[in-house]
């Protein structure tokens, strides 16, 4: 597996915290920033990192910022991500086995770093379960490559 992490200024101790736990798990990274606490514009970052997923460079992505929901927003706009926010440990496993996401977003301002590395060490590990969720999932491309 190969990730591209990358958070504005509100998400940049937590994205250093996941850099961490990944090279804790032995997986393959990029780091695409920010590392500054002056204001940036989240879609600088949200933006390239989703379409590097969307086009197959890298098989999921991480983002932060002070809330995740920016992030969020923007990485959903790319054709092909289905980027979840998530701030809980049930949601991180459920959102990977029933969603199939390939982005995850969490919120720097609203979990702590403990936390931030449980959720992504679920999401990282979960497996799509498939089935009638592929389904579903089915719906979503397809309405989208209309």
């Amino acid at each position: 597996m190969k990730v591209a992490l990358a958070s504005d200024h509100g998400g940049v101790n937590i994205r250093k915290e996941i850099a961490g736990l990944m090279d804790e798990l032995g997986i393959e990274y990029v780091d695409f920033g920010c590392d500054c606490e002056t204001s940036v514009d989240y879609p600088d970052y949200a933006l390239p990192v989703a379409q590097k997923v969307a086009n197959g460079e890298f098989d999921r992505g991480i983002l932060i910022c002070g809330t995740g929901i920016g992030m969020s927003i923007a990485a959903n706009k790319v054709k092909g991500i289905r980027c979840a926010l998530v701030h809980d440990t049930f949601s991180a496993k459920a959102t990977r086995q029933h969603n199939d996401t390939n982005v995850l977003a969490m919120g720097e301002r609203v979990i702590g770093p403990g936390l931030a590395r449980d959720i992504a060490k679920i999401w990282l590990t979960e497996e799509f379960e498939g089935g009638r969720h592929s389904t579903r999932v089915g719906k979503i491309s397809e309405y989208e490559n209309k």
